[in-house]
């Protein structure tokens, strides 16, 4: 057996997200075959008490409640970053000019021009870096991209995509503080638009190409909550519904919805790609299936087709379990780990980067703008000179 090479992770966050990359950490070397071997070094978190539980289920060897003085260890190789929205561009540009790899959970920043900042002092430093836009490497969203890429669906003509929920319809619901941050603009800086819009958008972009403009409009359904930092009612200042018609830079149509008010919908993430030959279409809830219809079959056979992403020739799945048996969502975060080690052997980007990542908060931000001013609005150079 082959000496592996020890790569102490620092991560910054106990929460779900936290869970989810500890757990990939520690099982991504039990299926892929890496130089690397993560190591759960270090745990950072305010709560002295929860801190060590979180640590002790997972097998972090050391705690630590303050982020800086984790960034200065010379003993942490990579800053893993699992906090509210507002402190990902102080943490991260800290890490940076310390040397440090670093993984981002999304979205990249509150605005353009922190994720800007990120990616300059990330691009200065030239360190490892990626974002945790993970529904990239579900099995079945991977393959959906290499018939895309292989030409297989021809010239597209439409994307549309959806991602619905239900869980903030009580005007009991307070707003702020542990697990209801994403409520308080000041820590998440939008709605559904950067929580669940940006992981359809980053999918789109990735499988379809750039967006060019984008037409849109927001609700916030309860206006006032009680937040739970002043307990004062306070008013709700994130969007709480979007939707926006976008056009891509290939000339196809973008149609997008998202919602926290939808009964009936946990996480309910859809896609549907129209092309001149072909369609395909996936969905979170069935995620180990892509339904794919070619117009190219024999009339009397033409139709939909559901295809079990569960063979070893299909992407990530020579790994796992014996075909017909499937994986699910924590899955992804090990794929995404297992990607990072492999391209940190190669001395190559693991995609999404922070880069990548700014082109989706340039297209968020110009559907908040689009909103605000209910006019059109462009994604790219020309908006944000």
């Amino acid at each position: 057996m082959k000496n592996k090479k020890e790569y102490n992770i620092g991560l910054i966050g106990y929460g779900l997200m936290g869970k989810m990359h500890s757990n990939a950490y520690a099982t991504v070397g039990n299926f892929f075959d890496l130089e690397h071997q993560p190591v759960l070094k270090a745990v950072c978190g305010r709560n002295k008490d929860k801190l060590q539980k979180f640590a002790n289920q997972w097998g972090y060897h050391s705690t630590e409640t303050d982020w800086r003085i984790l960034i200065e260890r010379d003993d942490i190789d990579a800053i893993d970053i699992c906090t509210p929205n507002n402190s990902h561009a102080e943490i991260a540009i800290a890490a940076a000019k310390a040397g440090k790899a670093i993984l981002c959970e999304k979205p990249l920043a509150l605005n353009v021009a922190e994720g800007e900042e990120m990616v300059k002092c990330i691009e200065d430093a030239g360190v490892p870096n990626t974002v945790w836009y993970n529904y990239r490497r579900t099995p079945a969203v991977t393959l959906a991209k290499q018939l895309i890429d292989e030409g297989r669906l021809g010239k597209i003509f439409h994307y549309r995509s959806n991602f619905l929920q239900d869980w903030t319809i009580s005007e009991d619901l307070p707003q702020g503080g542990a697990g209801l941050w994403r409520l308080d603009s000041n820590e998440a800086g939008s709605g559904v638009i950067g929580d669940l819009l940006a992981h359809c958008i980053d999918t789109a972009m990735w499988l379809n190409g750039s967006i060019e403009n984008v037409s849109a409009m927001t609700e916030t359904f309860i206006k006032e909550r009680v937040h739970q930092g002043t307990n004062k009612v306070e008013s709700v200042k994130i969007d709480d519904a979007c939707s926006f018609l976008c056009r891509f830079a290939n000339g196809s149509l973008g149609n997008f919805e998202s919602t926290r008010y939808a009964r009936g919908h946990k996480a309910l993430f859809t896609f549907e790609i129209n092309g001149e030959n072909a369609s395909i279409r996936w969905d979170l809830h069935d995620l180990h299936r892509l339904e794919y219809f070619d117009y190219r079959d024999e009339s009397i056979l033409r139709g939909w087709r559901s295809i079990h992403v569960s063979d070893a020739d299909m992407p990530y799945m020579d790994k796992w379990w014996i075909p017909g048996t499937q994986i699910g969502y924590e899955h992804t975060f090990v794929h995404h780990v297992a990607d990072y080690f492999i391209n940190l052997a190669e001395g190559k980007p693991t995609n999404p980067t922070f880069a990548d990542a700014l082109e989706t908060q340039k297209v968020c931000q110009a559907v908040i703008g689009s909103a605000n001013n209910e006019a059109w609005k462009l994604t790219g150079a020309k908006q944000f000179k």
